[in-house]
């Protein structure tokens, strides 16, 4: 693989509880390619969206090193780890973390606005158009439904046109209909707009759409690449 997006050398990570020092993560090596769509599977509590979160900066890695678009994240201060995200990635997590006190076109253009681009409301109203939200774009998220939220967060984290993509369980909140209707409007927004896609999910459906799958369990790289069919628990 040349000029991976995403490069991860044993990656480590541990948090402090009240029971003492607890490893989350074990010296996971890593390559994410351009434009690629990796599956991260496995059961409750193995890491997956830690794992997830170190790749965007989120989390903070305890050893290690990881690297993004050739630049190194675990160099980074707190400030500047924001401004990569801001410029280079977009961010889908199961619950929506939507601004209640902003409509559905302000949460979208708030990204746009932050990184000072002057056509951020039309921008933002083009993305929720391709989500089929236009017509809710002066809602408020309570006004909204959990999968129409969800769609409004999906054009929050695709309206930077970001070149890195990264979703957490984006179904786990949402009934089936709504859930598959979110898979394909992922997928097209990495499509429209050229993203490396990188998800957690239990979703067999979802799994099985990725071009690679990595199974972790108890914070350890189970396979380097699993059968897509079988992929989810």
């Amino acid at each position: 693989m040349t000029d991976p997006v995403l490069s991860l050398t044993d990656a480590r990570l541990a948090l402090d509880g009240n029971a003492g020092r607890v490893e989350i993560l074990h010296g996971i090596s890593l390559d994410v390619a351009r434009g690629e769509t990796l599956g991260l599977v496995g059961p409750s509590g193995s890491g997956k969206s830690s794992l997830l979160m170190l790749m965007g900066g989120l989390e903070r890695a305890t050893g290690g090193r990881i690297a993004a678009l050739g630049q190194d994240l675990t160099a980074m201060d707190e400030d500047a780890l924001a401004r990569f995200r801001r410029d280079h990635m977009g961010v889908v997590f199961q619950s929506f973390h939507l601004i209640p006190t902003m409509t559905a076109l302000e949460n979208v253009a708030t990204p746009l606005e932050l990184a000072g681009v002057k056509d951020a409301f039309e921008r933002a109203e083009a993305e929720l158009e391709a989500v089929g939200l236009g017509h809710r774009a002066g809602h408020y998220p309570s006004q909204m439904s959990g999968g129409e939220q969800q769609r409004v967060a999906l054009a929050r984290a695709s309206v930077t046109r970001p070149e890195i993509l990264l979703a957490d369980e984006p179904t786990g909140n949402l009934d089936e209909t709504n859930g598959a209707a979110i898979v394909d409007m992922l997928f097209g927004l990495r499509d429209r707009h050229g993203a490396t896609l990188i998800l957690v999910t239990h979703a067999p459906e979802l799994a099985s759409r990725c071009d690679r799958v990595i199974r972790l369990r108890d914070g350890r790289l189970e396979d380097s690449a699993v059968d897509r069919t079988e992929a989810a628990e």
